[in-house]
């Protein structure tokens, strides 16, 4: 049974960073893709980024620039570094591989 588990996120003001993780268990996930998603007060889920098992990356508009996806296969573990976080970043993000889901976490932009 694959598991991913999120930690990170939390309060930050406009301007700050945040850092997220997923660490996957029970498979090999390093031949799959690994996106993030985020799911914003009264919007539908919408992707941040995907990274490919060849590293490829395809972010979102909204976050090029401020937002940087890496995965370290070795350790079944996908990162998000997200700089100059805006109050519009302000979701519950979750992380994806295959058909597995991590139970997401907030991040909240506020001053």
């Amino acid at each position: 049974q694959v598991q991913l588990v999120q930690s990170g996120g939390g309060l930050v003001q406009p301007g700050g960073s945040l850092n997220l993780s997923c660490v996957g268990s029970g498979s090999d996930l390093s031949i799959y893709p690994m996106t993030w998603y985020r799911t914003a007060p009264g919007k539908q889920r919408e992707l941040v980024v995907t990274i490919t098992r060849g590293f490829q990356t395809l972010y979102a508009d909204p976050v090029k620039g401020r937002f940087t996806v890496s995965r370290d296969n070795a350790k079944n573990t996908l990162y998000l570094q997200m700089n100059n976080l805006k109050p519009e970043d302000t979701a519950v993000y979750y992380c994806n591989v295959d058909q597995y889901w991590g139970q997401g976490t907030q991040v909240t932009v506020s001053s």
